[in-house]
């Protein structure tokens, strides 16, 4: 009786443990801290909605409940990966 071939990895990135600063997120064998003041998008997630993320390729991480795309780089080094989107409130002005 001949077996059948393992399939590919499909948990190579899961959500391991998640504080009050930030989670930590297990990548094939590293495991990496995402601090929320780094990282603003997670802070109001719900458990679910962080704990949902998919890895689109070896460099590309998809939290498809929140639409947040990281690269893996961008998690290594956040200083080279500025925010760029920012809330923005229109100047009220009163007539």
């Amino acid at each position: 009786m001949k077996s059948v071939p393992p399939g590919s990895n499909i948990s190579s990135v899961e959500v391991t443990h998640v504080s009050l600063n930030g989670f930590w997120l297990l990548l094939d064998d590293q495991e990496m801290f995402l601090p929320f003041d780094q990282f603003p998008w997670f802070l109001d997630a719900t458990m679910g909605q962080l704990f949902h993320v998919e890895r689109m390729g070896k460099d590309h991480l998809y939290w498809p409940e929140l639409d947040v795309d990281l690269s893996v780089d961008s998690i290594h080094h956040p200083e080279q990966f500025p925010l760029v989107s920012r809330l923005s409130h229109p100047s009220s002005t009163m007539v």
